[in-house]
């Protein structure tokens, strides 16, 4: 199944490394990856389109315990 995520992330180094590497160890393939700074410069609006077989709370759970994610929400892709 494919899901559609949104996430603001800190402007770190390493922060979209950390979010690529989470999604494949989780059993997520990473399909499409746009993104732009946020208004305050130092936020990224990310949003990531996945397939995977596992429930989308599996993911969304531990991308928010990334340090560098200040939000995800995550929505069945149609």
């Amino acid at each position: 199944m494919r899901y559609q995520f949104e996430m603001t992330l800190r402007r770190a180094e390493g922060a979209l490394v950390r979010v690529l590497g989470t999604t494949e160890r989780r059993g997520f393939r990473p399909l499409t990856f746009e993104g732009a700074a946020g208004e305050d410069d130092d936020r990224w609006r990310l949003r990531m389109t996945v397939e995977g077989e596992r429930a989308a709370s599996t993911l969304q759970g531990q991308l928010a315990k990334l340090y560098d994610c200040l939000s995800v929400e995550v929505q069945p892709c149609r």
